[in-house]
């Protein structure tokens, strides 16, 4: 396996430090208006300490702003106001997409790897190995499995020819 993505909502120790270096942490927190600049800086710091990539979801300008390894931009983000900001170069912006639109939306906005939901996980999005694959196919960007990962079922990703994963629930 190459690189693991973990979606957190808060700041637990705990869980970072069970994470290896190939793990990149995003933060990502929809329950919260506000954003807190305080926990993103301190998280930062304390990725930066583990040797932990550290992205932020659905800002890119405040990642930029906080010099974060990257971004991640959700599906339901449709937004290109990005391609205008001058990034640095190990700067990595990251994105998810559902559906064949959704996969053509993030090549427009240049996303260097593209998050394919949901693999297992039998929500609305639910594809499964047949649909995913298909979908899969039709970009030439890096492909992420997301949705229902589980160390269980993690060893059916080799079907997929896909080396890298995002979750929550498989990094608790």
């Amino acid at each position: 396996m190459n690189n693991k993505y973990y979606f957190i909502s808060n700041f637990d120790t705990n869980i970072i430090d069970k994470q290896d270096k190939q793990t990149t942490i995003i933060y990502r927190n929809y329950s919260s208006k506000v954003i807190n600049e305080k926990l993103i800086l301190k998280l930062k710091k304390y990725c930066k300490l583990k040797k932990i990539n550290f992205y932020l979801s659905n800002n890119i300008k405040l990642a930029i702003k906080f010099d974060l390894d990257g971004a991640y931009i959700p599906s339901f983000n449709k937004s290109t106001k990005h391609l205008a900001y001058s990034l640095k170069k190990k700067f990595n912006i990251i994105g998810s997409a559902h559906n064949i639109k959704e996969i053509k939306t993030k090549e427009i906005q240049k996303v260097s790897s593209i998050f394919i939901s949901s693999l297992f996980k039998k929500n609305k999005n639910y594809l499964g190995i047949n649909k995913f694959k298909l979908i899969s196919n039709l970009t030439k960007k890096k492909v992420v499995a997301l949705g229902g990962i589980s160390k269980k079922n993690r060893n059916k990703l080799r079907l997929l020819n896909c080396s890298e994963f995002a979750g929550i629930s498989f990094f608790e």
